[in-house]
């Protein structure tokens, strides 16, 4: 039976409870759903939305110049010769435009207008939430001849929008500082900036884009401007590597009014980089662009060696593995509507976009591959070898997983393993050599703490495929220990430990196995790094006693004001001992500087960049010596701690 209503109201919850945000409090109540984070990532996300709302004029074909400014006093200024949005009042707000703009979420020309046909814009909420975010804002419009500004704080007008002095031309001008309330540390980076608005450039072709850091004095400007398009992106990304296809594979075409552009070349460097846009804005997790292109390209390509041989009638298709290796390519499409998932703009989800680059990109291939035999040649040579070392490493793999399935808790090598086996409390130290391993397994709290020695320098993985790779008795022993398996078998929530620390020498060779461990984690681990599992130990450099009293120093700037101090203190010198290993302190010095999470000192890993770390691992672990001999002359003088 239905049970009577209860007169009971529940404490605390009435109508009063229920806020009601007005205006552009939901932004600064929850910046993450529009910047995606309030750490560095989304501070600069506010200045790639007012340069979005620039290119946007740019592809619309009303602006041809882009700049922005870092000021001092965390200021940054962006400017357009666009058309300038408009000042006149609005419609439905009753408000001048600009402020409309400025203040309100969920408002723009991109909507259902014919102002942009195409553009980055698809919530309405870009600049608006700039403004929301600064703890001041000022907008700039010329249009008419005359200039109009008007300036926020916190998202809340000061005054109206007022005229100011006569101007020649047409733009609009952004002037932000971002909320120290809102963003616990404000510095922006110039060079996140530069290689931003250098792909920006790439991508809009014929579009003049500067930046100036006012900050520094001199102030250095540097100006982007490309007519080659992604040709031009791609001969940038692989600068410095080796050709496998002499010529860049570039197609552009538009299909059912969606325009496409993309370009790939292989290289010799073995790995694979993608990159893929919607309207110049940057989709870091793909989406139905990227899954067109990769279809196009393994279907071209196995088309191509069926009809030229190179794959017989008993032999399989190459796969989208196959065709990964050395692979460095760009996706960009432009639509009237793009459909993408969280404000940040992740990953494209309009499901026509996957049928016109695969016919853009199969027509565009399959012309290239005809016109450039030796280019096609070379692809296929080396894609036809990935897949006989694919299947190699796959024999191995498994070779790998029945060891440990067969081994059980009776891990490989020398692994003192923990006693617990909830990974989120379980930690693994990878230590050098049984000296250093048996110090740390006597020091250790066996409930959560493994060990892993490992005996010399590992294979560098970087100049190895993944069958030799795994032949290594020291690479197979981690591979067994971390649980996840590794290539296509990888699986992250596998992993036995959620805190994998590299504990090695403060001396050249611990930093060499560090850099080959770093390699092979960036490379076949990368999930790993990813989600903030991967740590660097920072063990003490110094021990410093004078009488009884006794310290560490973990830099020479902790030595010096501890030396000093001491004999202050004590009025003597105080014995300084340099640790070269952590075999030189016993189990009781490791725990208490180096294991004890009471007071151990740890550094994440984290991929900022990770262009950029891929160049760097290439430059320092590959087999190129040059680019190697140029990169220590280049930073050789900035060496601090040098064992020699």
């Amino acid at each position: 039976m239905p049970q009577k209503p209860t007169e009971k109201i529940e404490a605390g919850y009435t109508a009063k409870d229920i806020y009601v945000l007005q205006g552009l409090d939901p932004v600064r109540r929850r910046p993450g759903m529009y910047i995606g984070s309030t750490g560095p990532e989304g501070l600069h996300h506010l200045v790639w939305e007012c340069v979005d709302n620039s290119i946007d004029e740019a592809m619309a074909g009303y602006a041809k110049n882009v700049q922005v400014v870092l000021l001092p006093q965390n200021r940054v200024k962006t400017v357009d010769d666009g058309r300038g949005i408009p000042v006149e009042k609005h419609p439905q707000t009753k408000k001048s435009a600009l402020e409309t703009v400025m203040t309100t979420l969920h408002k723009g020309a991109k909507f259902g207008s014919q102002a942009y046909k195409i553009s980055g814009g698809l919530h309405g909420v870009g600049v608006a939430v700039v403004c929301a975010l600064s703890k001041w804002s000022r907008a700039e419009v010329c249009r008419g001849g005359v200039r109009y500004f008007q300036e926020y704080v916190k998202g809340k007008p000061m005054g109206p929008v007022k005229k100011d002095i006569k101007c020649s031309q047409t733009g609009t001008t952004i002037i932000f500082e971002p909320d120290p309330e809102i963003f616990p540390e404000i510095k922006f980076d110039a060079k996140k900036v530069l290689t931003h608005l250098r792909q920006q450039a790439y991508l809009t072709k014929g579009i003049r884009i500067s930046i100036i850091d006012e900050r520094e004095k001199p102030a250095k400007p540097y100006t982007f401007y490309f007519e080659g398009g992604l040709q031009s992106y791609v001969k940038y990304l692989v600068h410095g590597a080796v050709p496998i296809q002499q010529n860049v594979f570039y197609a552009a075409n538009e299909k059912d009014g969606i325009a496409v552009e993309a370009a790939f070349q292989y290289t010799r460097d073995r790995e694979f980089y993608e990159e893929s846009f919607a309207n110049n804005i940057h989709t870091g997790e793909g989406g139905t662009h990227t899954t067109g292109f990769r279809g196009a390209l393994t279907r071209s390509l196995n088309d191509y060696a069926r009809k030229n041989s190179f794959l017989k009638e008993k032999d399989e298709n190459l796969t989208g593995e196959d065709l990964r290796d050395g692979f460095t390519g760009v996706i960009s499409v432009k639509l009237r509507e793009p459909q993408f998932e969280g404000q940040t703009k992740a990953k494209l989800g309009n499901p026509e976009v996957k049928s016109a680059v695969e016919a853009v990109v199969l027509e565009g291939l399959t012309d290239f591959l005809e016109r450039n035999p030796q280019d096609a040649r070379g692809i296929i040579e080396m894609c036809l070898l990935s897949a006989k070392a694919r299947k190699a490493a796959k024999a191995a793999r498994q070779t790998v997983l029945r060891k440990g399935a067969l081994d059980g808790l009776a891990l490989p090598g020398k692994l003192a393993d923990c006693s617990s086996r909830n990974p989120e409390e379980s930690e693994l130290f990878i230590v050098e050599g049984d000296s250093a391993g048996g110090s740390c397994k006597m020091g250790r709290n066996r409930a959560f703490q493994a060990i892993l020695p490992l005996r010399g320098k590992i294979l560098n993985i970087e100049r190895a495929r993944l069958d030799k790779m795994l032949a290594s008795k020291e690479i197979r022993a981690l591979i067994i220990a971390l649980g996840t398996a590794i290539g296509e078998d990888f699986n992250l929530e596998n992993l036995r430990y959620h805190r994998i620390i590299l504990t090695l020498d403060a001396d050249v060779d611990g930093s060499h196995i560090r850099t080959l461990l770093l390699t092979l984690f960036y490379r076949h681990f990368q999930p790993i790094i990813a989600g903030g599992h991967l740590y660097i130990a920072q063990p003490p450099l110094y021990k410093i006693q004078l009488g009884k009293k006794m310290e560490y120093a973990y830099n020479d700037e902790d030595k010096a004001e501890i030396t000093g101090a001491m004999k202050k203190e004590a009025k003597g010198n105080p014995i300084i001992q340099r640790y070269k290993g952590l075999g030189e302190m016993n189990p009781e010095q490791l725990w208490e500087t180096t294991m004890n999470p009471e007071n151990r000192i740890l550094l994440r890993v984290d991929i900022e960049d990770a262009r950029e770390a891929d160049r760097v691992f290439d430059v320092l672990m590959g087999d190129d010596v040059l680019p190697r001999k140029k990169f220590i002359q280049a930073h050789a003088k900035k060496v601090k701690n040098l064992d020699i």
